[in-house]
């Protein structure tokens, strides 16, 4: 069986960073299927590109959650943050039926493209500009992150699970 066509950016997308004025650069890369992999092939810190996890909670529905390429989001953390008591990802199926015009696990870290609020981790705030998926494994967008952060009104918290953000060399 082949591997589906990745698309091009999402139409509804470009649309946004237009009507919320935001300065944007589209790069197509090779076809990656996760965000580190994504970062590598656009030659950018995996501190600076970022992966979008959509979830559930159980009483206020869902939002995106968008962290570094290499982190990995803490469910428990993200129950606190959505004050639930139940937090879950959302399905790739579902996802495909939920956003149809982009590549699953492709979507850009706009949730209000999707109806959704939008969270982010505390790290993604230590960068000027970030890069995400525009819908597609083979084209990603840079913004500058302010801006991004303001026209979405993101909530930051502490949602990625506890890692090294230090070389292995200096753990010592």
């Amino acid at each position: 069986m082949e591997a589906p066509v990745s698309r091009g950016p999402m139409t509804s997308l470009m649309r946004w960073l237009e009507s919320e004025g935001i300065d944007h650069e589209l790069h197509e890369h090779d076809r990656s299927l996760t965000a580190l992999a994504t970062a590598r092939a656009e030659g950018v810190d995996p501190h600076t590109f970022e992966k979008v996890v959509w979830v559930r909670s159980a009483e206020d529905g869902d939002a995106l959650v968008v962290l570094d390429a290499n982190d990995h989001l803490d469910l428990g953390k993200a129950r606190e943050v959505l004050k639930s008591g139940k937090v879950k990802l959302v399905s790739e199926d579902e996802i495909e039926r939920l956003a149809p015009d982009c590549d699953a696990g492709a979507m850009p870290a706009v949730g209000s493209l999707f109806g959704l609020p939008t969270y982010a981790d505390l790290h993604v705030q230590d960068s000027a500009e970030v890069s995400f998926n525009a819908g597609s494994h083979t084209v990603a967008v840079r913004v500058d992150r302010a801006a991004w952060e303001k026209a979405l009104g993101v909530v930051y918290a502490d949602l990625a699970a506890a890692t090294w953000r230090e070389p292995s060399w200096y753990r010592s």
